[in-house]
């Protein structure tokens, strides 16, 4: 008992320079694959500083609970001639699950919060891209770096805010002005929004980041402005209504029929429990009067998108995952009316260990008519066939990617392209 009231102690003692971050008041909630604890986490179990289960280990490749997290942190805590910036990790950890510490009797929940409650993320990465068409000599070329900030900042113990600042320049011309879209030189807020969990439920409005969740980003991996709301936990229900202008994107619009803004409502079912099977559906409808409905785009006012996926993961290191989108397009050329994407993954690399890899084969098929703004960084829209892909770590917190396609363009010819892509990405 004396040796627990000391232990409590020195938790008071080891927070009291406070932190940010907010505490779930279920302390059996699951914390998200993705979630910040986890990398904070490993990097004080490779200082040896913290324990894991308890017998050596720290399955990073598993959810846990924040009542498990908390405990990890609680011995933590309780540790004698940590580093200056591992016992700055342990006092942020400790805010973050407060009400679960408090549940252990480890007494943190009214320590004040001194230090500054807004945390910068970020990446620096240069891209390289060549693609070619038969009967083209040439090859088109993109050689380009950019530099993104990450705001995030705590209002409550239910919301926080967001933002992105991107900057990019064109390394083939050297410039750093010119027209503001994926590619090109640009200075630009990407990002800005405020999002609030109360639960099992979710609400983020503003700009924000947005994905399809259940065919691996095929449809969407974008910036969107408008709402959305997420509830659940095994199965999650998510709602959006928005508004999408990504001229120059990888997306379905023709810009020389004019401006690049549509307006795109979804609702989207899928499981998210961290199990080998997952599933899940969506129906999206999108509106365009004056760019879907021309006879060289897909000759709608709106387009009606309905889309299904699954996946299954062998074990740690195989997975298997597909998904199917079609929509109710016209286009003359029928292979632009639908999507699909077969996906098998090995591996897969951690950018906070060196020598960590990952490798993937896939067949696509985007279609312009079944996609808004999909996730490929080698293949464009209205192509099919093979891609294979890497990830390797080369350092900690810098990561190469590359792949390779090959295949045909949805152009009623079936001219055949290829193209090669690679990225170096620096974390931060």
């Amino acid at each position: 008992m004396k040796k627990f009231f000391t232990a409590a102690a020195m938790a008071t003692a080891i927070t009291a320079a406070g932190t940010t971050g907010f505490a779930a008041a279920n302390p059996f909630e699951d914390v998200a694959a993705d979630h910040w604890a986890y990398d904070a986490v490993a990097q004080l179990a490779a200082d040896g500083v913290i324990e894991g289960y308890g017998d050596g280990t720290f399955r990073g490749d598993q959810e846990i609970t924040r009542f498990e997290m908390a405990q990890m942190v609680a011995r933590a805590m309780a540790k004698n001639g940590v580093s200056a910036a591992d016992k700055a990790m342990i006092d942020k950890l400790a805010a973050e699950f407060a009400d679960e510490l408090n549940a252990l009797g480890v007494r943190v929940a009214n320590l004040e919060k001194k230090v500054d409650n807004v945390k910068w993320t970020g990446e620096l990465r240069y891209d390289y891209k060549r693609s070619r068409k038969d009967g083209n000599a040439s090859h088109k070329n993109k050689n380009f770096i950019r530099l993104r900030l990450d705001p995030t900042m705590t209002i409550n113990k239910h919301w926080i805010a967001g933002g992105r600042i991107e900057i990019a320049t064109d390394m083939n011309s050297a410039k750093n002005t010119g027209a503001v879209d994926e590619t090109t030189d640009h200075m630009q807020a990407q990002r800005a929004f405020a999002q609030g969990t109360y639960g099992n439920v979710q609400i983020t409005l503003g700009k924000f980041a947005h994905w399809t969740n259940i065919d691996g980003q095929m449809m969407f991996d974008d910036n969107v402005a408008g709402g959305r709301v997420v509830f659940g936990k095994d199965v999650k229900a998510s709602l959006l209504v928005s508004r999408v202008d990504h001229k120059g994107r990888n997306g379905m619009i023709d810009y020389s029929q004019g401006g690049g803004t549509i307006s795109w409502q979804a609702i989207e079912i899928y499981s998210d429990n961290g199990q080998k099977f997952s599933w899940g559906a969506s129906y999206n409808n999108i509106k365009n009067k004056e760019l879907l409905s021309n006879e060289k785009n897909f000759r709608k006012d709106s387009l009606h998108i309905w889309e299904v996926g699954l996946g299954y993961r062998f074990d740690k290191n195989w997975k298997l995952s597909g998904a199917y989108a079609g929509s109710n397009s016209d286009a003359i050329v029928k292979d632009r009316n639908k999507a699909w994407n077969v996906q098998i993954d090995y591996k897969g690399a951690n950018k906070k260990q060196a020598g960590s890899y990952g490798i993937y084969a896939a067949y696509r098929h985007v279609g312009a008519g079944a996609v808004i703004v999909p996730t490929y960084d080698c293949i464009d829209v209205d192509r099919k066939g093979v891609e294979l892909g890497f990830t390797y770590t080369l350092a900690q917190n810098i990561q190469w990617k590359g792949a390779y396609f090959w295949g045909k363009v949805m152009d009623g010819n079936n001219t055949k392209t290829n193209t090669i892509w690679t990225r170096i990405a620096c974390f931060f």
